[in-house]
């Protein structure tokens, strides 16, 4: 008799083959949806304009 994870990933209809299909997607999609966010917010940053103060020699902003 087959017991544990054999059992659980036997036949069952085909939920199981949707679910080893559908949770990598899901998890990629997740993933990517992620990077996307955190790719905007960096965009939106560098958009913003440069802060107060003097420029050091190499013609950055920031302390010396």
């Amino acid at each position: 008799m087959t017991t544990g994870p054999t059992l659980l990933l036997a036949h069952q209809g085909g939920w199981d083959e949707i679910l080893m299909v559908a949770v990598p997607v899901l998890v990629f999609g997740l993933l990517l949806r992620a990077a996307n966010r955190r790719a905007q917010r960096q965009r939106d940053g560098q958009d913003a304009p440069p802060p107060e103060g003097p420029a050091n020699d190499a013609g950055r902003r920031g302390p010396i």
